[in-house]
């Protein structure tokens, strides 16, 4: 039930924030990805947030700052997606779907990754 009201959020925020996301400069949400990647990767080791099947994260398990970082993390590849997609008249989710398959590949052993019909599992 958890897991359900978490994804109902996630994409309930994903769709408000994707009507917001205005033209920010791109270098400034690069900046911000790389500052919080420890943050990210600390987080996945620890089994508390894992990579879904449309490259973002979601919390698998309950730290209390990783809704915040995933939250945060995620408003910035939306950012990152759509620029993308502006570029290469893709959609952002074609983008973030084909960035899923390559984070899964680059994923560390014993982290969640989604598969593309939507099971979890353990890289």
């Amino acid at each position: 039930m958890k897991m359900i009201s978490v994804r109902c959020i996630f994409l309930l925020a994903a769709l408000c924030l994707g009507s917001l996301v205005r033209a920010e400069d791109v270098g400034a949400v690069k900046t911000r990805l790389e500052q919080r990647l420890p943050q990210v990767q600390a987080l996945k080791a620890q089994g508390a947030v894992g990579e879904n099947n449309r490259g973002y994260l979601e919390v698998r398990g309950g730290t209390g700052d990783a809704g915040a970082v995933v939250a945060a993390e995620n408003q910035d590849r939306m950012v990152v997606y759509a620029e993308i997609a502006k570029r290469t008249n893709a959609s952002a989710d074609q983008v973030g779907r084909a960035r899923a398959l390559k984070i899964a590949q680059r994923s560390q052993p014993g982290e969640w990754v989604q598969d593309e019909a939507g099971s979890w599992k353990k890289k």
